[in-house]
């Protein structure tokens, strides 16, 4: 039974409905959400009994506390997404919840990464969604077998290679890109922009991948059958490098997905997401995502970015 005075007189008069501090009567139960009912509840949890509330405002205790564990949900997430903003802000906003989880733990942040993709999906803080291009290029001279023949996998830097051109809409015009991919580690070994997709710009891309990487017999080069890769300077430069080229069927781009998949990353986490006005514009771009992509952008299978784990290979 309530003890005479203030609180038993509030509370008193909650059970008569009559008009309180709280400011409802009996008239304004059925008007008021029950979501502001719980509301008014919390903010007077210290004046009022909660029982007496609830059956004033005519919602269970059940449903009251369940209403306090978001409020106390809601004061979790807040610091964790305010983290989640940072590594997105630092990632250009191309993490997703995988990688946000493996940024998060590098931090001494242990989530569940269910709770993580909830915080993303609350906040907006989701990463951007890919697209996936896939083209070929057509076939001329020389032809060589698919030694590479989907196996994706490299036991070492500098086994297997895979290269490819795609281009880039700037207000000057395309753009061309070229690249070389290190099959080990996922990373950029090289690569190359021009105005023009011609021979030139595939071969200055190997030039540049040999000058930086100690290349051996064992090296395979696997591209498609564009007119570059099929072109005798092509051939000529491969056999004096002592790389063996290998090459897609044609019609199948997936021979070649790892490529292809890094122009889909590249144009989605980067490109896709500005008006690029100029060549020179394209090539800053290029070149600073490249940077971050090796550099800093991390794997999810590996958890480690490609350099990191190039750095820890031992022959």
């Amino acid at each position: 039974m309530l003890q005479a005075g203030s609180e038993g007189c509030a509370n008193q008069a909650i059970r008569d409905g009559k008009r309180t501090d709280a400011g409802f009567s009996l008239a304004h139960r059925k008007e008021v959400r029950t979501s502001v009912k719980y509301m008014v509840i919390y903010r007077h949890r210290e004046k009022y009994s909660i029982s007496e509330m609830c059956r004033f405002f005519d919602v269970s205790r059940s449903g009251y506390y369940d209403y306090v564990k978001r409020i106390d949900t809601l004061a979790w997430d807040l610091p964790l997404a305010e983290k989640i903003r940072e590594c997105q802000e630092r990632s250009h906003s191309t993490y997703g919840y995988r990688r946000v989880h493996i940024w998060l733990e590098r931090q001494g942040i242990h989530k569940n990464p269910k709770t993580i993709l909830r915080v993303m999906q609350k906040y907006n803080l989701l990463s951007v969604v890919r697209r996936k291009k896939y083209r070929n290029y057509g076939a001329h001279l020389h032809r060589y077998p698919n030694l590479l023949n989907r196996d994706f996998h490299a036991d070492r830097p500098n086994q297997k290679w895979v290269t490819d051109i795609s281009y880039i809409k700037t207000g000057q015009g395309t753009l061309y890109l070229s690249v070389i991919r290190d099959l080990y580690d996922n990373s950029i070994v090289a690569y190359k922009t021009g105005t023009e997709q011609n021979i030139n710009l595939v071969l200055s891309t190997i030039r540049a991948a040999k000058r930086k990487e100690k290349v051996t017999a064992e090296l395979q080069l696997h591209s498609d059958q564009g007119f570059q890769n099929t072109s005798q300077a092509y051939f000529s430069l491969t056999k004096s490098y002592h790389i063996t080229p290998s090459m897609s069927r044609r019609g199948n781009p997936y021979d070649n997905a790892l490529a292809e998949n890094f122009f889909s990353i590249l144009k989605t986490e980067c490109i896709y997401r500005t008006k690029i006005r100029s060549y020179e514009e394209a090539r800053l771009l290029i070149a600073m995502y490249i940077h971050f992509y090796n550099n800093e952008r991390i794997q999810l299978k590996t958890k480690l970015t490609p350099l990191e784990k190039r750095s820890r290979f031992v022959a």
